[in-house]
């Protein structure tokens, strides 16, 4: 069996992750990415926080599920040293605007801490990296919200398939697909888009998870198909920034202070809202290269490159996210990298994680043997381990509803 998986995100790649460690697997495992820089949308440029609890309820147990194994692999792989795995103590600044429905904060133009599940309360000096301390609220106490950099944690992901013969084409779009007389897919042509080349490699399973390009792939591989993905794109901006005053001095042992000498793991994470720019800020501390992202600053106009690494940053947007950093942070941060991603959302605010042969929303798509994994939103990182897990076991035939109900199945 021949699985073949379009998009080389987090989810693409959890998935060849989660099949190539599967003992029962059988048969080759082909991940095609369009761009030729690996992880250039939200997989390398989102946030990278991560929660159990924070979820409505169709994606409740997903979003428990991915928690844990983003746990577990930090364990077994030195999460914290090579991906910066770290629990997160989320605190707000003031209430957040557009309270939202839990689901679709993210188009409503809210901060995610509106469908947080509280797990502390009260207040804290806020950490040492802004400016405004006094009067932060306590949301989650770091025993279910954690942060990670999603970039190194993909790279690691990506490491393990290669070493375990998972084939990468890149870069390469999908050209066509065929079937054998009974209906079941048999191969798929793929074409180099930097030499022009083609190449027919066997498919008998297709795993549709190219982020905000997923419609557009479905449309190529099915052109005469009744089914259409709901899925459209969110362009979010952000900064990458180095502080002074971030990461804290990390001690070996107390001093004559009794400072704590972890206080160095733990990172935070700050919503807050910018009245002026009229948004919802959200600022992430991050391990292990010591950096702070700030985004929240959304658009669903911003256009869709035709592949993520054509993007083009829009100057007026960094410059409103320079202007948050500079009120709540100070004026002395360095600028590591700026940067815009794009998310895929749905109307809704759930993703579809789905058998197309069975159909999707009602819609029965009659396309046996091919898998679609998108639409996550903000919660793409987040998500995306546990997603990845869930659409290896569907591939592999193993009954998933547990974790799928209500997502578009």
């Amino acid at each position: 069996m021949s699985t073949v998986i379009i998009g080389a995100g987090i989810i693409g790649t959890s998935t060849a992750y989660y099949l190539s460690q599967s003992e029962a697997f059988k048969g080759e495992i082909h991940l095609v990415e369009a761009s030729p820089l690996l992880f250039a949308s939200a997989s390398g440029y989102a946030a990278g926080f991560l929660a159990r609890d924070w979820f409505s309820p169709p994606l409740a147990k997903l979003g428990q599920l991915s928690f844990d194994l983003h746990k577990q692999l930090a364990e077994e792989h030195g999460g914290h040293e090579n991906w910066g795995y770290t629990p997160s103590l989320g605190t707000s600044l003031e209430e957040s605007v557009g309270a939202g429905n839990g689901a679709d904060w993210l188009r409503e133009g809210a901060s995610r801490s509106t469908a947080a599940a509280r797990s502390g309360s009260g207040e804290c000096d806020g950490p040492a990296w802004l400016k405004r301390r006094s009067d932060v609220d306590i949301m989650s106490d770091g025993s279910t919200t954690a942060q990670i950099d999603p970039l190194l944690l993909c790279r690691f992901l990506m490491d393990k398939c290669l070493s375990r013969n998972v084939h990468l084409h890149q870069p390469a779009k999908p050209i066509s697909t065929t079937r054998t007389p009974s209906g079941t897919l048999s191969t798929i042509t793929l074409q180099n888009t930097s030499t022009q080349e083609e190449i027919t490699i066997p498919c008998t399973r297709l795993v549709l998870a190219a982020g905000a390009w997923t419609p557009q792939v479905h449309r190529t591989l099915f052109p005469t198909s009744k089914l259409s993905l709901p899925i459209t794109s969110l362009a979010g901006h952000s900064l990458v920034l180095k502080s002074p005053h971030w990461p804290p001095l990390k001690l070996d042992k107390p001093d004559d202070t009794g400072a704590d000498p972890s206080v160095h793991q733990t990172c935070h994470a700050v919503f807050t809202t910018d009245a002026q720019a009229a948004y919802a800020p959200e600022l992430f501390s991050r391990l292990p290269h010591g950096h702070i992202y700030v985004a929240g600053l959304n658009s669903s106009t911003y256009p869709l490159p035709r592949t993520a690494h054509e993007r083009i940053v829009d100057q007026a947007s960094i410059r409103i996210l320079k202007t948050t950093a500079e009120n709540l942070l100070g004026d002395d941060f360095e600028v590591v990298r700026v940067g815009v991603c794009w998310r895929p959302v749905t109307k809704g605010g759930l993703p579809i994680v789905a058998d197309l042969g069975e159909g999707v929303q009602g819609e029965m798509g009659g396309e046996e043997g091919v898998f679609v994994a998108a639409g996550h939103g903000a919660w793409g990182i987040s998500g995306g381990v546990g997603t990845g897990w869930v659409v290896a076991g569907m591939v592999e035939g193993k009954g998933m509803r547990e974790f799928v109900g209500g997502l578009g199945v």
